[in-house]
């Protein structure tokens, strides 16, 4: 007979959650010790589960703590009143450091992108290095006085272009000025970064990078680059060191006289050097040592330049290029109306800039974080000598009457005032970037007009390749020839000519076949009646010196005939060159 047995089915499992290892409170102790009601017991949590079984399993593994009496139940952990902190943070130099390398590249395409053959003045340097060189390694005679008009001391820059274009060509020689350019900014944004915080430093570069100055200067073989990137490096060290020793102010002491060796009107960014030291000095030091600062900079700077002085003799070059050089004729309106054009959105930020740093000093978007405030009138003085110093190259071309190089010299100024104009589109953005829509209009207009005004700047003078080529045919090592802007000839020829075979329509030392000594105007006159030069090129588009009096003398004289034009184009129009040649030889 079988026998029946009853099973009883198992008992479903009963999922029991694991307890939050970090749930955001802290549970308190149970309270045995006296409370209200006495002793406070242990009491096993009842929970609604349906079986015996599972909620004896339950009860074993969770129990239930009394609250003190006194309590809530938990505490919640401090809350910090922002999500963020005010203080240095690795995270936020590290992103800093990358939007820095993307204004970099952006700063590199707008100086690539500008394209020429090389212009007079690049030519004349890189031609006259070669010739520097050629002196000191292997003792080569130089010609043409090159100390007596450079704007420079023609040892330094055209000496260091000259090593670089042997090797690179052109290219590499304007390489070398778009490696002092992206060093400006750099150390723009570093100095920035410790006169206000990451982001005026960042806007500021920004500011700096996308203007038609910098660009052009990026892809340009001329002393400027260079001497920019060390009245930078200057300033830097002033900066860095305002909070350390005194004597490692004088570190910047040999960096700016450099810069004023490598180019003479450097000199009049070196007083905004010394001011900004002692600025700089003074909030961490106090007026008397910030004074001290101030005055052993000056003093070191200037020993070093008088000694420089007297030991080049560059004295002349120094009066006829820059302290007393020649006034133009150019109108002051027009000066005024370019400087408008080519820095003046900038420089209106940096006085928005100003105006916003001394009504309220809070850098910090975080409430009730002040830092070390620095006073309205020191934030005041702060702003005067950095936006002032804008205005510094405009006001000495004014007093000139003349626009020779106005676009580049705008931007020394502008490196210094880079600064509070980051400060005022920070300010414009407002805090948190509440209004980001300001800084992109003004990045957006200060872009295309960065990039339009560097383009037609880098497009004022002729591609001269079609011109080489026609000259190639006509020069040889014993020829003389004339040439409005004979540079770029000599330049472009390389070892088929000489630059002393060479001479431009400014000046002229002739003797006629009879003994007589000539200049000027007289000079010329008889030196194309005698047929000495065996070529002579002439830009009607651009005559200089005394290109009208050689013209009319080629022109009334049969001794010469127009063996060709070359037609070029540039961004203000077009003209032609014009080839002259003696009939039958020169004499």
């Amino acid at each position: 007979m079988e026998q029946h047995t009853t099973t009883t089915p198992p008992e479903p499992p009963v999922d029991v959650p694991e307890p939050d290892p970090d749930p955001g409170y802290e549970f308190h102790p149970p309270a045995r010790e006296e409370s209200w009601f006495g002793k406070a017991p242990d009491v096993t949590m009842q929970l609604p589960v349906a079986h015996p079984k599972a909620r004896s399993r339950v009860a074993e593994t969770m129990q239930l703590r009394v609250l003190r009496a006194t309590s809530s139940g938990y505490t919640l952990r401090p809350v910090p009143d922002s999500g963020w902190s005010a203080a240095a943070s690795s995270r936020r130099m590290w992103v800093s450091r990358l939007v820095l390398l993307g204004l970099l590249l952006v700063q590199t395409a707008l100086s690539l992108r500008l394209q020429n053959t090389a212009f007079e003045d690049e030519a004349l340097y890189l031609f006259a290095g070669h010739a520097e060189l050629g002196h000191l390694l292997h003792g080569t005679k130089l010609y043409g006085g090159f100390d007596s008009y450079f704007s420079g001391a023609p040892v330094l820059y055209p000496v260091l272009a000259a090593a670089v274009d042997s090797v690179f060509g052109l290219a590499g020689a304007r390489a070398l000025s778009l490696a002092c350019m992206l060093g400006c900014t750099s150390l723009l944004y570093a100095m920035t970064r410790r006169l206000f915080n990451e982001r005026a430093g960042l806007c500021a570069a920004g500011v700096f990078a996308i203007a038609q100055s910098t660009a052009f200067m990026g892809n340009f073989a001329t002393y400027d680059a260079l001497a920019l990137f060390l009245l930078a490096l200057a300033a830097w060290i002033v900066v860095r060191t305002a909070g350390s020793h005194p004597l490692l102010t004088l570190l910047a002491a040999p960096v700016a006289a450099l810069a004023v060796a490598v180019k003479y009107a450097s000199a009049l960014y070196v007083p905004t050097l010394v001011l900004l030291g002692v600025l700089t000095a003074y909030q961490r030091r106090g007026l008397p040592r910030a004074l001290a600062r101030g005055v052993l900079l000056a003093v070191a700077t200037a020993a070093l330049l008088v000694a420089g002085l007297y030991a080049s003799g560059y004295l002349s070059a120094i009066q006829s290029t820059t302290t007393a050089r020649a006034v133009g004729t150019t109108p002051a309106s027009q000066i005024l109306r370019d400087c408008a054009r080519w820095g003046g959105l900038a420089v209106a930020v940096a006085c928005l800039g100003t105006v916003s740093y001394v009504r309220s000093g809070r850098m910090s978007e975080m409430p009730g974080w002040r830092g070390a405030l620095p006073g309205a009138r020191w934030r005041a003085a702060l702003g005067l000598v950095l936006v002032g110093t804008a205005l510094l190259a405009p006001a000495y071309q004014l007093h000139l009457h003349t626009e020779v190089s106005l676009h580049k010299h705008i931007g020394y100024g502008l490196f210094f005032a880079a600064p509070l104009a980051g400060v005022g589109v920070t300010r414009l953005m407002g805090p948190h970037f509440k209004y980001p829509q300001w800084a992109i209009f003004l990045g957006v207009l200060l872009l295309s007009n960065g990039m339009s005004q560097a383009y037609a700047n880098y497009h004022a003078w002729p591609d001269s390749s079609s011109l080489v080529s026609a000259l190639r045919p006509y020069i040889d090592a014993h020829g003389r020839y004339l040439a409005d802007t004979y540079e770029v000839p000599v330049y472009e020829l390389g070892r088929d000519t000489s630059y002393r075979q060479w001479n431009s329509t400014y000046t002229i030392d002739y003797t006629t076949r009879s003994g007589h000594h000539l200049t000027g105007a007289a000079g010329f006159r008889a030196a194309v009646a005698e047929r000495h030069f065996t070529l002579i090129v002439l830009d009607r588009g651009n005559p200089t010196g005394q290109s009208t009096t050689v013209r009319d003398g080629l022109v009334h004289s049969t001794g010469y005939r127009l063996i060709g034009t070359v037609p070029y184009a540039t961004a203000w129009g077009t003209s032609r060159f014009e080839l002259w040649a003696p009939q039958g030889g020169g004499s």
